[in-house]
């Protein structure tokens, strides 16, 4: 055990934070082999292109999303939804669903606010309603949605009822097919009241530094992620593939909330790889849009950590058929069919 101490002082030591400028710097002293080795190649210069469009576009609303995340974490309780929700369970599930438009944040901060709703009384099946709508209806990502597909106003509306749909459908069915035993019991867990942010001993204004630079830090992580593979969709895969999938609208559909669950990118800025996507129809970048912030693969270790394996093996899927439905549904009805 002595031993294992100063890799344990020394992890510690290098936070999250630390790897970033320390990443930073190197992008910086190597920026000039970086640029010749670039423009040399001209699919890795148009995939850099990509990237960059992706990532800039797509910062704002990362940025403001996760400010918004850090307030909640520092000043909103989950107690003050609690208190609003009606006592009937069907008419709380529909509530729980809209609330989602008032509380911005990133999906995996919404995880452990879930957990907590269900400690404090709320029935399972408004808690995972609220889960899946606060995500993804949120000002902030309706928002970022428009921007990214400034010639499609009625992407933005098909996203709303698409998503919000999932949640209050989720809700439920969970409602009728949900057992307690499938979930960790109350206060089986370490997250605390202000959504797994701690608050003992601190002020909120270093509650919502952490919670912010977490937050951030994650899901930039994914944005990365995500801006990478669109750069590697349009440049590795042939134009010719696009069109053959976008002349067979179910596989398509498929093969992006597939995409979807793997890539786990943040709600806050999928729209930007979504629209990247611009050999495709609409109705399959919406149901990647509506996909996404509902189950992916980050989520399902998020939830089986919350609320139990057992938990997350029955949820996910469910939630993935689901939202493959209602993004579907909802693409044929605000975008005027499979376009």
């Amino acid at each position: 055990m002595l031993e294992k101490q100063p890799a344990r002082v020394l992890r510690d030591k290098v936070s999250s934070t630390s790897v970033l400028v320390g990443l930073l710097v190197l992008a910086a002293l190597v920026q000039t082999q970086v640029g010749a080795l670039i423009g040399s190649a001209a699919r890795l210069q148009t995939a850099v292109t990509v990237f960059v469009g992706v990532f800039v576009q797509a910062v704002p609303f990362l940025v403001l999303g996760v400010l918004v995340s850090g307030c909640i974490a520092a000043f909103v309780s989950p107690a003050v939804l609690r208190k609003v929700l009606p006592r009937n369970e069907t008419a709380a599930i529909g509530v729980a669903g809209v609330a989602g438009m008032a509380l911005p944040g990133c999906e995996c901060g919404v995880v452990p606010v879930a957990r907590r709703l269900i400690d404090q009384g709320a029935p399972s099946s408004v808690a995972l309603a609220f889960l899946l709508s606060a995500p993804a209806i949120n000002p902030v990502v309706l928002v970022s949605t428009a921007v990214a597909f400034p010639g499609e106003p009625g992407m933005v509306g098909a996203r709303f009822v698409g998503s919000l749909a999932t949640a209050i459908v989720m809700g439920l069915i969970w409602s009728r097919i949900g057992q307690p035993g499938w979930m960790l019991p109350h206060g089986g867990h370490e997250h605390s009241a202000d959504g797994g942010h701690c608050v003992t001993g601190r002020t909120r204004w270093e509650v919502f530094s952490e919670a912010a630079r977490h937050d951030f830090l994650q899901a930039a992580a994914f944005l990365v992620l995500g801006a990478a593979a669109a750069a590697a969709l349009h440049v590795l895969v042939p134009p010719s593939w696009y069109e053959q999938l976008a002349g067979q609208m179910v596989i398509a559909i498929l093969v992006l909330a597939v995409l979807a669950v793997v890539l786990a990118l943040c709600s806050e800025a999928d729209a930007f790889v979504a629209a990247s996507m611009s050999g495709l129809p609409l109705l399959p970048r919406l149901v990647f849009l509506v996909v996404g912030p509902a189950v992916d693969v980050k989520l399902f270790a998020m939830q089986a950590g919350s609320f139990g394996r057992f938990f997350a093996l029955r949820f996910s899927p469910l939630t993935f058929v689901v939202a493959v439905t209602c993004g579907t549904i909802a693409g044929y009805l605000c975008l005027g069919g499979a376009r």
